[in-house]
């Protein structure tokens, strides 16, 4: 999944205060938020595996439909009630939905090797970074790539889908491909979004507070995509 749906969350006549931070500051708080996420899933992901307690949410029938609607939830909740909700409600909704991909994560410490996912995060950071350097510093046109980017965003999806219920196991490896070149364009995009978000609420400190945290979450989306599918290709399973 994506925030493809962020470009609809924003709508004219919100109201309007001084803005208390600059574009750099805006920026930093961003990815701080961004990083906070990462590592509250990648603690609680690291809590499941070694305390065991993973074991008991997997012992629950249908536990993966259980987490992937109450994730879908989150993040629908928060696009839909951007407006009402205060600052302090989208942070915390947040870090639920990190909370939420954590115990999602804990199966991967059991199926892969420790240092294998330790060199894929390496790899998935240094990718991200590049992406992200370029989407912030290099005036890109992605009005022409974008209507593409959300085809592909529509395939894995419905790809991922249709294998719930049909051995598609030949095609994964294409599959994986796709979501690899796709995630690195979002973080690109979603990194240049930064820049439009602040511009846009420069006037709306209140606003501001909360693109940071809906930033936050698109890049922190980004980067867990592209962990996953880099792990999938490259990714040293236990035997």
């Amino acid at each position: 999944m994506n925030e493809d749906w962020m470009n609809q969350v924003y709508p004219q006549g919100h109201s309007v205060q001084a803005p208390s931070i600059t574009m750099g500051q805006y920026t930093s708080k961003t990815f701080g938020w961004m990083f906070a996420g990462l590592l509250t899933t990648f603690l609680v992901a690291v809590s499941g595996y070694v305390t065991g307690w993973v074991f008991l949410v997997y012992s629950i029938p249908y536990w993966h439909y259980i987490l992937l609607a109450a994730e879908l939830g989150t993040v629908v909740y928060m696009s839909a009630r951007v407006q009402q909700m205060g600052v302090g409600a989208a942070r915390a909704l947040f870090l639920v939905y990190a909370v939420l991909n954590g115990i999602v994560f804990s199966a991967y410490f059991l199926l892969f090797e420790m240092g294998s996912m330790v060199l894929i995060f390496g790899l998935t950071s240094l990718f991200f970074g590049i992406m992200a350097l370029m989407g912030r510093f290099l005036n890109l046109d992605f009005s022409r790539i974008r209507p593409f980017m959300t085809a592909g965003l529509l395939f894995l999806a419905g790809f991922w889908l249709l294998s719930m219920f049909i051995n598609l196991s030949q095609f994964e490896m294409i599959a994986c491909a796709l979501g690899i070149f796709l995630f690195l364009g979002y973080t690109a995009y979603d990194t240049h979004k930064i820049k439009e978000f602040y511009a846009y609420y420069s006037q709306d400190g209140v606003m501001l507070e909360k693109a940071a945290v809906f930033s936050a979450l698109a890049l922190y989306l980004d980067f867990i995509n592209l962990f996953v599918y880099l792990l999938r290709v490259l990714g040293r399973r236990r035997n």
